[in-house]
């Protein structure tokens, strides 16, 4: 007879304590208990507060930096390996470092392996993640990655508002897959944004392809840093005679003059998920939750049932 398995347990890193209460209340049982001690020189030790032993773990926690939000996490997987739980799911809504994951000039690391590699080393025995910089960045892991998508979040929202004459917009030539992917679950028609770099988060140049004159224009991107780029898009959508341009980006990592910019932009609205908590509240940006994505996921995975469905594209 098929035996179900014992009911897994859920925690929190400490930045991500009020996402992982979120996924635990849509899963159905409680964040487990994780006390961290905090030296006078910054380190840190988590110390699980009840048996974790044969069980499986779901450990949540962005590892956007700095460094705490990583180490938080190695630690964590750490301590649950040596805990003797029996598999340990490390669900990372916001893969961080993952914007180095090539070498695009010699003399420098490629962090987002040496990240994969350094959960894999902890203990990780599954990664959960979701809208990844790159997608290659799953081959730098020889454990299991489900790499979930923000679009099954992101195009109900955008069918809600029922905007006429929609056109998507990627914001770079390296974005241009996904837009491609929401114009054709919206049946749209799809403009791309060319630019320069003069260096890191600054642009120098930026030119259109494709005609924006009398649309409504969602820029889409997997995360927004500074907002740089995503607020000289909407300048240029509008001279250039869209009606509207609004953006969905699914890690708000809003760092820097980011809130200001938004404040000051063309845009109409900034709709992100919940993977990195907001440093401040902003009269533009909308926050969808994607707690019930990850509850969903990491149910269906427990239970050795299929995610198919999850995603939409």
């Amino acid at each position: 007879m098929s035996q179900e398995p014992a009911e897994a347990k859920i925690f929190g890193c400490t930045q991500s304590k009020y996402l992982a209460d979120k996924i635990a209340k849509a899963y159905g049982v409680s964040l487990g208990n994780v006390i961290t001690s905090t030296y006078s020189d910054g380190e840190f030790q988590p110390s699980y507060e009840e048996s974790i032993r044969g069980t499986r773990i779901f450990i949540i926690g962005s590892t956007n930096p700095g460094p705490e939000n990583l180490m938080e996490m190695l630690l964590m997987i750490d301590a649950a390996k040596r805990a003797s739980a029996r598999h340990i799911t490390a669900v990372l809504p916001y893969f961080g470092w993952a914007r180095q994951d090539r070498k695009d000039k010699p003399r420098v690391p490629i962090a987002a392996k040496l990240v994969a590699k350094m959960l894999e080393a902890a203990g990780a025995t599954r990664i959960i993640t979701m809208d990844l910089h790159a997608d290659q960045i799953q081959g730098f892991f020889e454990k299991p990655v489900d790499h979930l998508f923000a679009s099954t979040i992101f195009l109900p929202y955008l069918q809600e508002l029922n905007l006429e004459k929609l056109t998507i917009a990627s914001p770079d030539m390296g974005g241009s897959k996904r837009a491609y992917a929401y114009s054709k679950a919206l049946e749209s028609d799809v403009v791309i944004c060319y630019k320069q770099r003069a260096k890191a988060n600054v642009i120098s140049h930026m030119e259109l392809i494709g005609d924006v004159t009398g649309k409504n224009v969602v820029l889409v991107d997997d995360m927004v840093d500074t907002a740089g780029t995503l607020t000289k898009a909407a300048d240029v959508m509008m001279e250039r005679g869209a009606i509207s341009v609004r953006a969905i980006c699914t890690h708000p990592i809003l760092s820097g003059n980011a809130y200001e910019r938004i404040e000051k932009s063309q845009l109409a609205e900034l709709i992100v998920t919940d993977s990195i908590p907001l440093k401040q509240n902003s009269s533009k940006i909308k926050v969808l939750s994607c707690a019930n994505l990850f509850a969903a996921v990491m149910y269906n995975v427990h239970h050795n049932q299929s995610i198919s469905s999850k995603f939409i594209m």
